[in-house]
């Protein structure tokens, strides 16, 4: 009752309900934000900079950059407006939390996040609070805001909390631990939720066959998205030391981006590809340059080879060059600029949609791509053209596409001029402007419908 009665003092309102100032300022909390270079970044810095044009203005309440263990990147920090306001706060030092055990940031950072939100709860005249994740410990803040304040509450699930993935690990193995403890804290964190929204409507149906009291009409699939703006930003970008240079005289099709666990078979199958692309052409074969960067998702210490191992495994390592570590953000679309075309691989997960095929449709290079037929990234990328789009159901349906792909391959390394370019009217709804309108929707919506 305490906490209500200084919220409602803040709002200088006597019954506590959502006023004119109050409902047009939302709490985005984020622990991971630029200059951090976690993919997770991109949800809350596309909203921190767009969602002002819905009349919603945001706060964003992360983790200082000083406690977190990835490299920064000080270019995508500077793309987010100067005009927003940022709530940074301390966590735990990661090398004293590790000797028993915990890295996680969200962990870390949990009383002084809960401190900093309550605080700003208490003070500031807020409409509503958006909890995005991974990581995700911060979600169970939801129901205690519920219990404390009046104002509607949204989780952002980025990749899913719960997962098959997870189900299939030993249960005594840390990832079998972290998969029984989601099982537990997901339904608890969702009970305090006005509304759900994550990147599919495949990984929304899932958690609802999960917990059947779940609302469906407030839940909703809102992609990633890309800014066209950042593209605007590579002129005057440089490529870190030429570590990313792509060397003349060869074709480049680059992949960017995190290699999951469940997207080893389908890469296998591309590699399988490109040896029978091999064993017909030899000669145009040995110009293609196949180049995966970040593809470790490892903050620190990300030396080891993902990819190449299993390039080697299927006979075409010398055709293959890997960056296992996080680039800067600009490196990494530097790179899909100055391919000759990109390779866009998904998993055999069908919820899985990778944030990854917006920046590379906006690139304008042509792709190849592979993804579970029921991902909504296949259908996008289909009806986008500027491509080839290869899909499967199954694991025969994913054999069978070997020889599709070398054709496909061949097709980028001798024509890729003749795929032009994706159309704009089937990406546009993923720009991050009509991302933050949709969420500004959203918002809209709950605080009507809030109660006193």
């Amino acid at each position: 009752m305490r906490l209500k009665n200084l919220w409602r003092g803040a709002l200088g309102r006597g019954d506590g309900g959502v006023g004119a100032s109050a409902d047009r300022t939302v709490v985005l909390l984020s622990p991971y934000f630029p200059p951090s270079t976690v993919a997770g970044v991109h949800r809350a810095r596309h909203l921190a900079k767009h969602l002002p044009r819905t009349g919603w203005r945001p706060i964003l309440l992360c983790v200082d950059e000083r406690h977190h263990e990835e490299l920064l990147d000080p270019d995508l920090a500077a793309l987010v407006p100067s005009s927003v306001e940022i709530v940074r706060v301390g966590a735990l030092p990661a090398r004293l939390t590790r000797l028993a055990g915990v890295g996680e940031i969200g962990l870390r950072a949990w009383l002084p996040l809960r401190r900093a939100l309550f605080g700003l709860l208490s003070s500031r005249p807020i409409g509503a609070v958006m909890i995005t994740g991974s990581p995700y410990y911060p979600m169970l803040l939801a129901p205690e805001i519920k219990r404390s304040f009046p104002v509607p509450v949204v989780l952002d699930f980025q990749d899913p909390w719960v997962s098959e993935w997870g189900a299939r690990q030993p249960a005594l193995s840390k990832a079998g631990l972290s998969h029984r403890l989601a099982t537990a804290l997901e339904p608890r964190a969702l009970r305090g939720a006005d509304f759900v929204t994550s990147v599919s409507d495949v990984q929304n149906a899932e958690m609802a066959r999960r917990y059947p009291w779940l609302d469906a009409s407030r839940m909703a699939g809102i992609p990633i998205g890309c800014d066209p703006d950042d593209f605007a930003a590579l002129p005057s970008h440089r490529d870190e030391a030429g570590t990313l240079g792509l060397e003349p005289g060869f074709v480049h099709l680059s992949y960017v981006g995190t290699f999951l666990p469940r997207a080893e078979p389908l890469m296998r199958t591309l590699f399988k590809a490109v040896a029978r692309l091999r064993a017909g052409e030899p000669a145009l074969a040995s110009r293609l340059r196949l180049n995966f960067i970040g593809t470790s998702n490892r903050p620190v210490g990300a030396s080891n080879d993902l990819i190449r191992p299993i390039a080697d495994q299927e006979g075409i390592a010398e055709l293959v060059t890997e960056v296992p570590r996080r680039v800067p953000y600009l490196a990494a679309l530097s790179v899909l600029a100055r391919s000759t075309g990109l390779l866009l691989i998904g998993s055999d997960e069908p919820h899985y949609t990778a944030s990854k095929i917006y920046p590379a449709l906006l690139s304008g290079r042509p792709f190849l791509s592979l993804f579970h037929r029921a991902s909504s990234a296949h259908a996008i990328l289909a009806a986008a053209g500027g491509g080839t789009a290869l899909s499967f159901a199954t694991e025969r349906e994913l054999a069978e596409l070997e020889r599709p792909l070398a054709e496909a391959l061949r097709a980028l390394a001798t024509d890729p001029g003749a795929f032009g370019r994706a159309a704009s009217s089937v990406y546009a709804p993923y720009a991050a402007e009509n991302i933050a309108a949709r969420f500004g929707a959203i918002l809209d919506r709950l605080s009507v419908r809030q109660p006193p």
